[in-house]
């Protein structure tokens, strides 16, 4: 998303990048392009409503619009696994409205990622990952253009 405001692809801008892994990559790009950059997490914050206070007051601050949550949910691998071991010819890349259950809000986008037949658990995380992430640069593209209205 970074390189993709950075480099006029879509019309947005990246305000401030939220983390709660001290050693994010995005953390990392976040800072090198001059956008600031905040750990935020239990070992900050121990306490469930003052690290949600803290998430939402650095939101705030930043005047940020639209929130996209993006990485890592699940140690990497073990959907990738099921999906290989039951022999399917696909599995694809999504992007939803967040509620409050773990990718069940509503779809906004998806696309298949086919499985190849020399596929391991990480190679296919990397294709799944990759074409994630150009689906949300598209997506944010079509926000930002005004095609796409998400539900309230």
């Amino acid at each position: 998303m970074i390189d993709a405001c950075a480099a006029s692809v879509i019309s947005c801008q990246v305000v401030a990048v939220i983390s709660n892994n001290r050693e994010s990559g995005a953390l990392q790009q976040a800072r090198a392009a001059g956008i600031p950059a905040y750990h935020l997490s239990s070992r900050t914050h121990p306490d469930p409503a003052a690290l949600d206070a803290a998430i939402c007051e650095a939101l705030e601050r930043h005047r940020t619009d639209l929130i996209v949550l993006a990485g890592y949910m699940k140690p990497v691998g073990s959907g990738h696994r099921a999906v290989l071991a039951a022999g399917d010819s696909k599995t694809g890349a999504s992007v939803h409205v967040v509620t409050e259950e773990y990718d069940a809000g509503p779809l906004i986008a998806q696309r298949e990622v086919p499985v190849e037949p020399a596929d391991t658990p990480e190679t296919l995380a990397e294709r799944v990952q990759a074409s994630e992430r150009r689906l949300l640069v598209e997506v944010l593209g079509r926000i930002a253009e005004g095609r796409l209205r998400l539900p309230a």
